[in-house]
């Protein structure tokens, strides 16, 4: 797995990404009508053909070149970058004896994980991530036949280079087996490219939270929201996996050996170990507003309590220094006889003081000032 970067302030404070509407067939069209996506790349075809003693890469393969490579027995990997060239899309399908339906769940890239099975082929739809953060993904469609596979992406770039790699070893099990253990090894690629991202949310998780302990800022809000958000494009994106790898396990599908079942079978425990993590990240990011919150009410608490204290110390020296205020004339006899004391004004303040001081004490020995001892705070 690739190393996950650590995560900054300026990777996660952006602006959270608008919703792309998936572009469709018009209501009512004929089943298998093909509607380019809404962002389209260039179509390009790579061709791999391998056995366990040769090694084939071809760019731009023609049409006669993969009829004349079907009649050998070699596994052949026909993969499709970029959807814009439908036609040639719809060629590949017919060459390879795809159904209509199947073509037109290609090149609409609105499709749920899944596995389909057909009498000749077997269809997985996955969501592959393109980048974090933050996240995104494609659509990915795996086309398992007798003596090939087919995978179609949106656009350049993807995961599948260590497969690449582990083809040019003619001492690997990948180059010996068959058409399905290339299915697995791609899936199981996609499934490993995950783990990094989710560690990276992870890291970005605990990040937010050590913050909002430390000083509960109100910009926090919104990088909690898109964490969140994120974490719930995750969980589209893996939470289908279990029923896509499952459904290759429990039904009897005839193209995939039973020595290939026993890695799919690793491929489940992987996507199982996603979820997991992806589900404590989620309650733990879901933890979040009401951690901020409860941050800010205890810091306002904090600052109240100092307010408070500071009021209710001031409370006896104003009401001294109003009674010393008052000035009554001296004649009286109920008046303060300090009104013509020659030190009665440093006795006012010495009272006023000590009052202060008096306060002050009475909430230490309460400990609304400090911390008793064996207890976390007042």
């Amino acid at each position: 797995m690739n190393e996950t970067p650590s995560p900054t302030p300026a990777a996660t404070a952006r602006p959270p990404r608008r919703l792309r509407s998936a572009r469709r067939p018009p209501p009512g069209a004929a089943p298998g009508t093909l509607v380019a996506p809404a962002q389209v790349h260039e179509t390009t075809v790579r061709l791999t053909v391998f056995d366990a003693r040769r090694l084939d890469e071809q760019a731009a393969p023609t049409e006669a070149e993969l009829d004349r490579l079907r009649g050998e027995k070699m596994t052949i990997w026909v993969d499709v970058q970029g959807l814009s060239d439908l036609e040639r899309i719809r060629r590949i399908g017919q060459q390879f004896g795809l159904h209509s339906l199947v073509v037109s769940d290609i090149v609409h890239t609105h499709q749920r994980p899944k596995t389909e099975i057909y009498d000749d082929h077997v269809v997985v739809v996955l969501r592959m991530p393109r980048s974090e953060p933050p996240f995104e993904s494609e659509q990915l469609t795996l086309i398992l036949g007798e003596g090939f596979v087919l995978s179609f992406q949106e656009r350049p770039g993807d995961c599948f280079d260590p497969v690449r790699a582990r083809l040019h070893n003619d001492k690997t099990r990948l180059r010996g087996a068959g058409p399905d253990y290339l299915a697995y090894a791609l899936i199981d690629s996609l499934i490993d490219s995950y783990f990094p991202i989710l560690e990276h949310a992870g890291a970005r998780t605990e990040d937010i939270e050590s913050r909002v302990v430390a000083s509960p800022a109100a910009e926090l809000v919104g990088e909690i929201h898109m964490l969140k958000h994120e974490l719930l494009s995750l969980r589209h994106a893996i939470w289908p996996l279990r029923e896509v790898i499952g459904a290759l396990l429990r039904e009897d599908v005839a193209l995939i050996d039973r020595g290939t079942r026993v890695y799919l079978r690793d491929c489940a425990d992987h996507a199982f170990q996603l979820l997991d993590m992806l589900e404590i990240y989620r309650e733990i990011a879901s933890g979040l507003v009401d951690l901020h919150l409860s941050s800010l009410s205890n810091r306002m608490n904090e600052v109240m309590k100092v307010l408070t204290v500071i009021a209710t110390t001031f409370m006896p020296m104003t009401f001294i220094a109003g009674v010393y205020g008052m000035n009554f004339d001296r004649a009286s006899p109920f008046n303060m006889p300090e009104l013509g004391w020659t030190y009665g004004y440093p006795f006012a303040l010495a009272l006023m003081l000590g009052s202060a001081a008096l306060m002050l004490y009475f909430f230490y020995r309460r400990g609304w000032i400090r911390p008793r001892r064996g207890d976390g705070g007042g």
